[in-house]
């Protein structure tokens, strides 16, 4: 992606170490899921980005990063109607590169990425 494409998503979840406070201890609850660019993974993001208003995107050239605050929830269903053609939880683990936060498989439907290890123990 050209630097003009990343550049109009006017958004970046990204920091540089200067802007980083580390004596903060304050936990943070956000999660996300990196995938690797593909017909599939922007379906997801452009999906999540339209139904979700806490998501941020961020499109890098060879990935894309969905993050959120709480929770992220992946409905395959939902996003199947949104591709155009059949989504699994299969289909959508083999796209992602890595994850941050508790990931659960909660049916064949479902995937959920929790950022509050709290809220997570009700699957467990």
């Amino acid at each position: 992606m050209s630097n003009v494409a990343r550049d109009a998503t006017k958004q970046n979840i990204f920091k540089s170490m200067k802007d980083i406070d580390l004596s903060s201890r304050e936990v943070s609850h956000q999660c996300g899921v990196t995938m690797n660019d593909s017909v599939e993974a922007r379906a997801i993001a452009e999906f999540m980005e339209e139904h979700d208003p806490n998501v941020t995107i961020t499109y890098n050239p060879a990935t894309i990063r969905i993050d959120g605050e709480g929770k992220l929830v992946f409905k395959m269903s939902e996003i199947t109607e949104f591709l155009g053609r059949e989504m699994t939880a299969e289909t959508f683990e083999v796209n992602t590169s890595t994850h941050y936060g508790r990931m659960v498989r909660v049916d064949d439907d479902t995937v959920i990425l929790f950022g509050d290890m709290n809220e997570v123990m009700e699957y467990i």
